[in-house]
């Protein structure tokens, strides 16, 4: 089974950038689709993006379409995301996680080997 382990969270000012980055163990992470969702407090989890296995195809929560990115580097086992135009209703702990279910899905139990999460802050 794969582990996830998620980085590059912080707090940065409305507007700023960050980029989170998910380290995958183990020899199989290109043959799995994967993605990012995030939770803030007192709310559920909800769909960041998605990528399939190759990289050659993505898609998006509404909220993030044209400020965020989602890529991967199979020869480094990561998955990234690239958050521009940082608002305050961004802020969350940020999960990357392996698609178990169909591609397209946005809910989570169509996720699974959750990362432990990096918190990202944005100031007003």
């Amino acid at each position: 089974q794969v582990q996830l382990v998620e980085s590059g969270g912080g707090l940065v000012q409305a507007g700023g950038s960050l980029r989170l980055s998910c380290a995958a163990s183990g020899r199989t992470f290109s043959s799995y689709n994967m993605g990012w969702f995030s939770q803030a407090p007192g709310k559920e989890r909800e769909f960041v993006a998605a990528i399939r296995r190759s990289g050659s195809m993505t898609y998006y929560a509404d909220s993030v379409k044209g400020r965020f990115a989602i890529s991967r580097d199979n020869a480094k086992n990561t998955v990234y995301l690239q958050m521009n135009s940082l608002k305050p209703e961004d802020t969350a702990v940020y999960y990357c996680a392996v698609m178990n279910g169909r591609w397209g899905s946005q809910l989570d139990v169509d996720f699974g080997s959750w990362g432990q999460g990096t918190q990202v802050t944005v100031s007003s």
